[in-house]
């Protein structure tokens, strides 16, 4: 018999990963604190928030757990290409954390395969997430295209960082493969900096593409602990750009 779902109020500790449902995968606890404090601490334990307007705040720890191993990450022959032209035209670039919100934002926009659904990015998701950036604990890549005097943002993604490990919560592109791009310069940045793994959550094919696969719930939560403890990079010194390709 299923125990009922846990309401965690302001004060209380998330419950442990290993009593989340089976079904639906990962489903931990409901409440309504998505404080910076309540994200910091549910990261730290493997659980992250995914709901939609009109429901509590859902958290979540589904296992097995998609991940991406950096060493793993594929960089396909047609992706290097895509990055050696942009590099060659000189009218791309790629910045980290120069527009947290509007990244953000685009990933909350409706996408091409269903323009009338709903995101879970919600308000208050992204206010909260404003509040983990100032923090220093939430990073976004942003890749710009200049068409004359205009620059627009054509895609990149954000996630959550804690310690040396980065957990990864969406991404967009405006432009074809502008998103690959983003993940690419991440993946690369990342493996300067000592990070080994970023959290991909859910298993897509996009992901499968590009290298990320499933461990269990168990493992995964020994990375966090392993790479979460230990003395975090100061984003602020970072500098990010194409990779070599």
């Amino acid at each position: 018999m299923r125990m009922p779902l846990p309401w965690i109020r302001a004060g209380e500790p998330l419950p442990d990963p290993a009593q989340a449902w089976r079904a639906p995968s990962g489903l931990l606890a409901a409440g309504a604190d998505l404080s910076a404090p309540r994200l910091l601490e549910a990261y730290g334990h493997g659980i992250f928030p995914w709901y939609t307007d009109g429901q509590p705040v859902l958290w979540w720890s589904p296992d097995p757990r998609m991940v991406l191993y950096l060493d793993e990450f594929r960089l396909h022959r047609s992706l290097a290409k895509t990055m050696r032209r942009m590099k060659r035209e000189g009218s791309w670039r790629i910045t980290l954390n120069r527009a947290f919100g509007r990244v953000m934002q685009a990933c909350a926009e409706p996408r091409a395969a269903d323009p009338d659904g709903g995101s879970w990015i919600t308000s208050e998701m992204r206010e909260a997430y404003l509040e983990l950036h100032r923090l220093g604990h939430a990073q976004s890549v942003e890749v710009w295209h200049r068409d004359g005097d205009r620059e627009r943002l054509a895609g990149g993604l954000y996630g959550v960082s804690i310690g040396r490990m980065f957990f990864g919560e969406s991404m967009f592109a405006r432009v074809p493969d502008a998103s690959k791009v983003a993940l690419a310069a991440l993946v690369d940045t990342l493996r300067k900096h000592d990070f080994s793994v970023i959290d991909c959550q859910q298993n897509t094919r996009h992901l499968a593409s590009l290298g990320a696969r499933e461990i269990s719930r168990e493992r995964f939560l020994r990375e966090v602990a392993r790479l979460g403890r230990r003395a975090g990079p100061d984003w602020r010194e970072i500098g990010i750009g194409f990779p070599e390709a």
